[in-house]
């Protein structure tokens, strides 16, 4: 496995099978970088959940990510903001020692926004696979509605009609 940092922004798919599913996640990154707030509305277009990132070493990255929620919900604009799904990961979990943010930390504030969180390491994969169906599992509970639901009957009953009854006398 290749570990990188991102630079700028940047675009991956990854696809996770979710109750025999495949899911496709378009993964969006902008790396915190505060140039990419302009972005925002293209970037976010069309998102059905949002992933807040921080590193657990750097206790400003966790500070920021009230802002990124609030940013991310401006630019969107969803319709029920309150209830727009997220998911927070901690990362870096695998550098226990250079820890910066508390686990209560973060659960009091996840606790508060309703929020699941994940700790994980980019590095050796702690969690990710947890967190990425985490998020496919609530983007589709977000894209299912009551009223996109199609009733299909087991079985459909096709009676033979008389056709006399069906000719009508014309002109």
């Amino acid at each position: 496995m290749q570990y990188k940092s991102t630079i700028g922004a940047d675009f991956l798919t990854k696809e996770v099978n979710i109750d025999g599913k495949m899911v496709q996640l378009q993964l969006w990154d902008t790396a915190g970088a505060e140039k990419f707030h302009s972005m925002g509305k293209s970037f976010y277009r069309g998102s059905e959940c949002c992933i807040l990132v921080f590193d657990l070493t750097d206790a400003k990255s966790f500070e920021s990510i009230e802002s990124w929620r609030t940013e991310f919900l401006a630019q969107l604009e969803p319709k029920d903001p309150n209830n727009y799904p997220f998911v927070v990961i901690a990362n870096k979990c695998d550098k226990i020692t250079e820890r910066k943010v508390s686990i209560e930390k973060i659960k009091q504030y996840c606790e508060i926004k309703s929020i699941i969180f994940f700790e994980a390491s980019a590095k050796d994969s702690t969690n990710v696979k947890n967190a990425f169906e985490e998020v496919a599992k609530l983007a589709l509970n977000r894209n299912i509605k009551e009223e996109d639901i199609i009733f299909i009957p087991d079985k459909v009953e096709l009676k033979k009609t008389n056709q006399r009854t069906m000719q009508t006398n014309c002109c």
